[in-house]
C-alpha cells in the first residue's frame, strides 16, 4: 500500500517591499480570503503563538503574536483592509486619523505620500473635509488616542481577549464564558468548552461567537490580573466506546462537588460528544469542581478527558479505522471472504487472493472513506484498512513439501 502523504492548506498572498508587512501571509490566507477563513487563521495561529503557551521562546512568540494581532486587526476591518489593498502597510500607517470631519483633514504630505495626496479619497474618506460622503475612523494607539500618524495597532492582549469573548483561554478559570465556537450548548460562568486534541483549539457555550463584533475596541495599556492564581482543573476519564465516538452521543454524567461549610452536593452535566471526537479530547465545566482549597468559595473547573474503550474489532489510527483478519495459507493463495461488522452496524464484505495474486501476510485491503468521521470537516471519513494475517499448518510431511516444491518450482 503505497504510503500517503498530508499535506495542510498555507497558500498565501506575496507582497512586494514596498507594501511593508503582507497580513496576509502572516495569517497564512489568500487575499480573497473570507471572514470565517481569518477567523479560523487568527484562532489557531493566535493560540500556537500565544506568549502563555511559550515560555521557554516568549521573545519570538511576542513578535509572532503582535503580528498575527495586527493582521487580523486589519483585514477584518473592511476600511482598513480596503486602503491595505490598494496602498500598503505604509499608506495604512502613514496616513493621518479622518475621525472628526473637521477643517485641516487632508494635511499635507502624510505618511510620504505627496501634498494634497489623501489615500482615502479613494475610497469615499473625503479627506476630513465638511460633507464627506464617509470617514474613517482609527485607533491611534497611547494614551488620550487622539495624536495623529496613522493606524496604529491596538493591544495584542485586547484583540485576543476580544476575540475569546474577553476571556484568556489560557486561564483555568473562565472558559464558561467563551464564545460559541463549537457548537455546544451552556452559558455564563458555568457553561462547558472543549479543547480539540489535535490542535489545541478552544471551544465553549455562552459569551461571544467567536470573533470581534462591530471592531469594538478596549482601551490600550496593561490589564488587571486576577487576584490569585486559579490551580488547574480537577480531571477525570471519560471512557467513550468506539461506536460512540463514530456517531456521536450525549451522556449525562453525575458528579458531587464539595463547597467550604457545606454538605456535599449532586449534580448532573450534560455532555455532547461530537462524532469523531479522539482520546484526550477535554471537555471543561468552568466552575462545577471542589472548592480551592487555598481560597474557599473559589471552586475549580471540573475537566473530563475522553479515553477510548478497546473495540474486540477495530483500533484507530487517527481518522483510519484498523482491523485484522485471519485466514489460512491455503485461503490467503487461494481465495477468501470474511464479513466485518461496522461500528454502524452495517455488515462489510472483505475479499482477498481473487484472480491470479495471492494474500500474504500482512497486506492490507482498504476500503476508503469507510473509517471515522473528521470531527472539523462534515462528510469527511478516514479509511478502514484490514491486515491479513495468514496461519500456517503446524506441521508438514515430506510428501506435501514435494507437492509444494512441484506447484511452484521457482517460488
Amino acid at each position: 500500500m503505497p504510503a500517503r502523504t498530508y499535506s495542510t492548506n498555507t497558500s498565501s498572498s506575496s507582497s512586494s517591499s514596498s507594501m511593508g508587512a503582507d497580513y496576509y501571509a502572516t495569517l497564512g490566507v489568500p487575499k480573497d480570503a473570507d471572514e470565517e477563513t481569518l477567523k479560523k487563521a487568527y484562532r489557531k495561529a493566535a493560540l500556537k503563538w500565544h506568549p502563555d503557551r511559550n515560555p521557554e521562546n516568549k521573545e519570538l512568540a511576542d513578535k509572532k503574536f503582535k503580528e498575527l494581532s495586527e493582521a487580523y486587526e486589519v483585514l477584518s476591518d473592511k476600511q482598513k483592509r480596503a486602503i491595505y489593498d490598494q496602498f500598503g502597510e505604509a499608506g495604512l500607517k502613514g496616513a493621518g486619523g479622518q475621525g472628526g470631519g473637521g477643517p485641516g483633514g487632508g494635511g499635507a504630505g502624510m505618511g510620504g505620500f505627496p501634498a494634497g495626496f489623501n489615500p482615502f479619497s479613494a475610497f469615499g474618506g473625503g479627506g476630513g473635509a465638511p460633507g464627506g460622503a464617509q470617514t474613517f475612523s482609527f485607533n491611534m494607539g497611547g494614551p488620550g488616542g487622539g495624536r495623529g500618524g496613522g493606524f496604529q495597532p491596538s493591544n495584542a492582549d485586547d484583540i485576543f481577549r476580544q476575540f475569546f469573548g474577553g476571556q484568556n483561554p489560557f486561564a483555568s478559570a473562565g472558559m464558561g464564558g467563551m464564545g460559541g465556537m463549537g457548537g455546544m450548548g451552556g452559558g455564563g460562568g458555568g457553561g462547558s468548552s472543549y479543547m480539540d486534541v489535535d490542535d489545541d483549539m478552544f471551544f465553549g457555550g455562552g459569551g461571544m461567537p467567536g470573533g470581534m463584533p462591530g471592531a469594538r475596541r478596549s482601551k490600550a495599556g496593561p490589564q488587571p490580573r486576577a487576584s490569585a492564581t486559579p490551580l488547574p482543573p480537577q480531571q477525570r476519564p471519560l471512557p467513550v466506546s468506539l461506536e460512540d465516538l463514530w456517531s456521536g452521543t450525549t451522556k449525562r454524567l453525575k458528579v458531587t462537588s464539595r463547597r467550604a461549610g457545606q454538605p456535599a452536593a449532586e449534580k448532573v452535566l450534560t455532555v455532547t460528544i461530537k462524532p469523531g471526537w479522539k482520546a484526550g479530547t477535554k471537555i471543561k465545566f468552568a466552575g462545577e469542581g471542589d472548592d480551592n482549597p487555598s481560597a474557599p468559595g473559589q471552586p475549580q473547573d471540573l475537566e473530563f478527558i475522553i479515553q477510548e474503550k478497546p473495540h474486540p474489532i477495530f483500533t484507530r489510527d487517527g481518522d483510519n479505522l484498523r482491523a485484522t483478519i485471519t485466514v489460512s495459507l491455503t485461503e490467503s493463495l487461494c481465495g477468501f471472504t470474511r464479513t466485518l461488522t461496522h461500528l454502524n452496524g452495517q455488515h462489510i464484505s472483505v475479499e482477498g487472493a481473487r484472480g491470479t495474486t495471492p494474500a500474504p501476510p500482512g497486506s492490507e485491503i482498504v476500503f476508503a472513506g469507510r473509517g471515522m468521521p473528521n470531527s472539523k470537516q462534515q462528510g469527511k471519513y478516514g479509511d478502514l484498512v484490514v491486515t491479513v494475517k495468514v496461519t500456517y499448518p503446524p506441521t508438514v510431511t515430506d510428501a506435501q513439501k514435494e507437492g509444494i516444491k512441484r506447484l511452484f518450482p521457482n517460488a
